[in-house]
């Protein structure tokens, strides 16, 4: 498992953790304090709207991501090349 995600209710927190160099670290926020997954790009958590129970704006900053130019390569290169198929 290369990152997980801890979301600890009672303390109104939400941890990732990434794998590296075979330990753990916190994955920390971006500049616009999102978390961001670096296994699955375009893979982002408004974590401050999922705190205060905002879907909307939860589910709008995974559309974000899904249409980001780095998750539209990360969905290019899962594609079979035709020497694969």
């Amino acid at each position: 498992m290369r990152e997980y995600v801890v979301w600890r209710v009672l303390d109104g927190a939400v941890d990732w953790f990434v794998l590296r160099h075979g330990q753990y670290e916190p994955l920390p926020l971006d500049p616009e304090g999102l978390l961001r997954s670096e296994t699955f790009p375009g893979l982002w958590l408004d974590v401050p709207a999922l705190l205060r129970g905002d879907v909307a704006g939860v589910l709008a900053t995974v559309q974000r991501g899904l249409v980001s130019p780095a998750h539209h390569a990360f969905v290019a290169r899962l594609q079979p090349t035709p020497s694969s198929q």
